[in-house]
């Protein structure tokens, strides 16, 4: 079997909110910096930090996951990056060993040394303690290199390097940035194309950054695995993808799935827009349509010609925040409630707190779809629904798959790849 190579490492953390994002993104800068070709991975299912990754890297960043993306897709992502790239550099998710599959999981599965990143704002020698136990609490995993986040001072930084073991190198100290953090809501980071700042923020940050280049990272073999191109079920099929700043939670995979099988891809947009392109299909991704009540309801022309779309019998897949814009009205935290679509009879409203989150499976028809959920809203509805999705790792999260004419709409957020068929047959006309 072939197999390319080059430099790759996990960013990993003891704990979430340790800086993964920002640190992957200044070294993703850095390395640019230094004429380098960097390719950037997120581990699990999230849409934001790769929002801020690419625009850090120049490149489309994928997620990688051993569940939900599988093994063999993720390894054929890791090969293809590798044949272009001088480093490729995966952001983990919570800390190194949270969740089922684990960012340590992943890590081990591709032989990917670690690259530790520690806040150490409130710790000195302690910091060598956390690196150390990192490294040895797995057989299976290997830090490679450490990078103390939040650093106070150039003597705090000493105390830190110094306290490391020989086998465990200081990549990189980053003093503490608190103007220049990247700024959040309550689903995470902010989309790179809201913070207009972005480009000064991580500049900043990485003028933050004391390296230290004798510190190499490992080149890794990525095999290359024979797979069979998709068959082309969606040959000359027009799908409209609603792609703005209400609906940008897309996998750039589930995109290369579509063009995979076949089908060409129009954008358009529901806040800006007054009427849909001439499309066959329609594909309202999750987003921020709360963000954007005024501006959803008031566009009747785009409402009705949705509703013209689902009244002619014609396919629609909306995940979230794509489904909660087909309701009959949205509420955002503010009690404030606008008209929506109204193709679903339903009604939406965001709450306090998270709703729900997990990786779910759905069967249908003896098939199997697999993806997850994350969102802040309920839905009010006497609609029943004979499909949900389950959780991998045992939570009662279980999210409907609701289905009318052609309309197939969820709080999940799909992996396309993990059943093109199925979506060729939810969006086939």
């Amino acid at each position: 079997m072939q197999s390319q190579s080059c430099a790759a490492v996990v960013i990993a953390a003891p704990a979430s909110g340790q800086g993964k994002t920002t640190v992957t993104a200044v070294l993703a800068r850095h390395y640019r910096q230094q004429n380098k070709h960097v390719r950037v991975f997120k581990v699990g299912p999230d849409f934001l930090d790769p929002m801020v990754l690419e625009q850090a890297s120049g490149h489309p960043v994928y997620q990688l996951d051993l569940w939900m993306v599988g093994k063999q897709h993720s390894q054929q992502l890791l090969a293809e990056a590798a044949e272009q790239a001088d480093i490729i550099l995966i952001e983990g998710v919570m800390g190194l060993f949270d969740g089922e599959p684990s960012t340590a999981d992943l890590a081990a599965a591709f032989g990917i040394p670690i690259l530790a990143v520690i806040d150490a704002s409130a710790m000195a020698q302690t910091f060598a303690a956390i690196a150390v136990g990192l490294d040895q609490y797995r057989q299976d995993t290997k830090v490679a290199a450490v990078i103390a986040n939040k650093v106070g001072s150039e003597r705090h930084a000493n105390m830190l390097k110094n306290a490391l073991p020989p086998s465990l190198p200081c990549l990189a100290t980053l003093f503490r940035q608190t103007e220049h953090a990247l700024p959040s809501r309550y689903l995470g980071l902010q989309q790179a194309s809201e913070i207009t700042d972005l480009e000064q923020r991580l500049g900043h940050t990485l003028e933050a950054f004391d390296f230290d280049d004798s510190v190499s990272l490992p080149n890794i073999d990525f095999p290359l695995s024979d797979t069979s191109p998709l068959p082309s079920l969606l040959e000359g099929v027009r799908i409209g993808i609603a792609k703005d700043a209400a609906f940008s939670f897309l996998y750039q995979a589930n995109l290369d799935c579509l063009k995979a099988l076949g089908a060409e891809l129009v954008f358009f947009s529901p806040l800006n827009d007054n009427e849909l392109p001439d499309i066959d299909s329609l594909y309202l991704p999750g987003g921020y349509p709360e963000l954007h009540l005024a501006k959803l309801s008031v566009n009747t022309q785009m409402q009705q010609a949705i509703q013209q779309h689902y009244h002619a019998n014609k396919p629609i897949l909306a995940e979230c925040g794509g489904m909660l814009y087909l309701c009959e009205t949205l509420t955002d935290k503010t009690d404030i409630t606008a008209t929506m679509c109204g193709i679903l009879p339903a009604r939406a409203k965001l709450q306090a707190r998270l709703t729900a989150l997990g990786l779910q499976e759905v069967t249908v028809e003896n098939q199997v779809i697999r993806g997850h959920t994350y969102h802040h809203s309920l839905l009010s509805t006497e609609l029943v629904s004979e499909i949900s999705g389950q959780c991998p790792n045992g939570k009662s999260v279980s999210e409907a798959v609701y289905q009318q004419q052609r309309l197939t709409a969820s709080y999940i957020h799909f992996y396309f790849y993990s059943n093109p068929h199925l979506i060729a047959a939810w969006l086939a006309p």
